[in-house]
C-alpha cells in the first residue's frame, strides 16, 4: 500500500517578511511625522483659510445710509467693511450704542449682507470689518493678529462723535467667538453675543484631527480662559445638531462665562442657526442687548 505524503509548504523566508514589515513601517512613520510637521507649520492657514471676495458698498448692498470704512491696525495693517450708522439716529445731543460684529470663517462683510439686514438692533451704530486677509482686508490672518483687527475695530467705533465708547457691545459667531471675547476681556465691552462658540483651539484639534498630537498645536483661542475673565453680560446661541463646534463646547463657555441667557436651537448645525433661529433669535438677541446696555449688573 502506498503512502501519501502531503505536499511540503514553501518555507517562511522570516528575515525577509521582518524587513518587508519594517520598510512599511518606516514609509507610515515619514508619512506620519511629515503630516504632523505640515499641521504644525500650516496650522493657521488651516484654522484661517481667508474669504477673498469684493467689497461692495453699502447702498449696493441696501444700506443707503451706510458708510463704507477703512481702519488701519496697530501693525498697519488696513481693514475694508462698513459703518451703519444708528437707526433711528438718537436725540441730538445725544449718543449711540455701538455695535461690533465678528463673522466667522469663510464669511465676508458683503456676504453678510442679508444677516446684517435682519438682526442689526435699531439704535445702535454697527461696524463690521473683513479681517486681515479676508474679503479685500490686507494682510495675512494669523490668531495675534486676528485680535489685533478686533482691538483697531473698538478703536475706530469708540472714536466717533455719534457713538457712546462707554455702551460698546460684541457679536461674534464661531471663529468670531474667540475674537469677541477676548476684546471684551481687553477692553470696555457691555454686553456679548456668542452665537457656536468654540471652547478653544486644543479642544477643537481634538475633535477634528485626532491623529494629531497635541504638542504641536500653537494657536490658543482660548474661549474657557477669555469667558471665566469676562464681566459683560453674556448671551448664547448654539445648534443641537453643530458637528462642527460641538453643542457640548457652547455650553462650556456659557458655564465658564456666566452666561445671563444659554439659547438651544433645536435641530440647528453650524452654518444655518440664523435661519434656524428666525425671528425668536432675533427678538431674544435685541431684548438682550437692549437690557444689557442699561445697567452693569450681570444678574
Amino acid at each position: 500500500m502506498e503512502t501519501r505524503l502531503p505536499p511540503r509548504l514553501p518555507e517562511l523566508n522570516m528575515p525577509s517578511i521582518i524587513s518587508s514589515v519594517a520598510k512599511i513601517f518606516a514609509v507610515a512613520l515619514v508619512a506620519y511625522v511629515f503630516i504632523v510637521f505640515l499641521a504644525w507649520r500650516f496650522q493657521e492657514k488651516l484654522a484661517f483659510p481667508g474669504a477673498r471676495r469684493s467689497l461692495p458698498s453699502p447702498s449696493a448692498a441696501g444700506f443707503s445710509e451706510g458708510q463704507r470704512v477703512t481702519v488701519v491696525t496697530e501693525d498697519q495693517v488696513e481693514l475694508h467693511g462698513w459703518y451703519l450708522p444708528p437707526r433711528p439716529s438718537p436725540p441730538a445731543g445725544e449718543k449711540a450704542p455701538g455695535l461690533l460684529w465678528f463673522y466667522g470663517n469663510m464669511e465676508t462683510v458683503g456676504a453678510l449682507a442679508p444677516i446684517i439686514r435682519d438682526l442689526r438692533p435699531a439704535g445702535m451704530g454697527l461696524l463690521i470689518l473683513d479681517y486681515r486677509g479676508y474679503g479685500q482686508s490686507g494682510g495675512t490672518p494669523t490668531e495675534a493678529g486676528l485680535y489685533r483687527d478686533a482691538e483697531a475695530a473698538w478703536a475706530y467705533l469708540a472714536g466717533r462723535e455719534d457713538i457712546d465708547s462707554s455702551s460698546i457691545a460684541v457679536y461674534g459667531r464661531s471663529l468670531g467667538s474667540a475674537v469677541a471675547l477676548y476684546l471684551a476681556v481687553n477692553r470696555p465691552v457691555r454686553a456679548v453675543v456668542l452665537d457656536s462658540p468654540l471652547s478653544n483651539a486644543r479642544e477643537m484639534a481634538a475633535h477634528h484631527y485626532r491623529f494629531v498630537p497635541q504638542f504641536v498645536l500653537r494657536l490658543s483661542l482660548d474661549n474657557l480662559a477669555h469667558a471665566e475673565r469676562l464681566e459683560a453680560p453674556l448671551l448664547i446661541f448654539h445648534g443641537s445638531a453643530d458637528r462642527i463646534v460641538p453643542f457640548s463646547m457652547g455650553q462650556a463657555v456659557a458655564a465658564a462665562g456666566r452666561a445671563r441667557e444659554f439659547i438651544m436651537l433645536e435641530g440647528a448645525g453650524h452654518n444655518d442657526t440664523y435661519y434656524v433661529g428666525g425671528s425668536p433669535y432675533r427678538t431674544a438677541m435685541h431684548n438682550f442687548l437692549a437690557m444689557a446696555l442699561r445697567g452693569d449688573s450681570r444678574e
